[in-house]
């Protein structure tokens, strides 16, 4: 076997086994993974986390989708979102009153909010407009907005852990001299802090 085929399937085995495909997802599930970006380690470092991704599940002609703000916002279909996860781990949670919640009504206006912001770009400064859109960002508001169910905990940028040298280097190279200047008191809200929520219930995790 040569070395390209052996750490071919070592990789095969280390890779976590993905959701079965009697798991019946809806509109409105969350999912969440550790990224393989750039800036996953300063995520996790600022948000003390183990997840530095995540996105909103909606159902397109019968099969789960994942509306997520990547560069751009766009639409991947779920097995290509978990497959883009540190070794293929995701955990998947639900609102524990999801039913009662997501009416036709909701549903309908969560999928209008949700694909006119395709297209939109990344937010690298993690700010809190809707010109450009994290990932945390887009499903706390999409939520909000659709649903007028807020999950997770805003905060301000002062309270994630900035001194970490991940972070530090992240911020030396987007806030400075001759670049926007970084605000403290900016609010943010972490995939972290979403998956902690206790409206949350875990319906997969591998």
């Amino acid at each position: 076997m040569s070395c390209d085929s052996a750490r071919a399937a070592k990789a095969r085995l280390t890779r976590a086994s993905p959701p079965p495909a009697t798991l019946e997802l809806k509109d409105g599930d969350l999912v969440f993974h550790q990224s393989r970006s750039s800036q996953s380690a300063a995520v996790a470092a600022a948000t003390q986390s183990k997840y530095t991704h995540m996105g909103i599940v909606l159902i397109e002609d019968g099969k789960p989708v994942v509306l997520e703000a990547v560069q751009p916002t766009k639409l991947t279909p779920l097995s290509g979102w978990i497959a883009r996860g540190v070794q293929g781990k995701v955990v998947i949670k639900r609102l524990r009153n999801a039913d009662a919640i997501f009416t036709p009504e909701v549903r309908a206006r969560m999928r209008t909010i949700g694909k006119s912001w395709l297209g939109r770009p990344y937010d690298l400064l993690f700010q809190w407009g809707d010109d450009k859109l994290y990932c945390s960002e887009l499903v706390y508001k999409l939520l909000d907005r659709a649903a007028g169910v807020q999950v997770g905990k805003l905060q301000k940028a002062r309270e994630l852990r900035l001194s970490s040298p991940e972070v530090q280097k992240k911020l030396t190279e987007r806030f400075g001299p001759g670049k926007v200047s970084f605000n403290p008191d900016e609010t943010v809200i972490s995939p972290q802090s979403m998956s902690d929520d206790p409206q949350l219930v875990t319906i997969f995790e591998n």
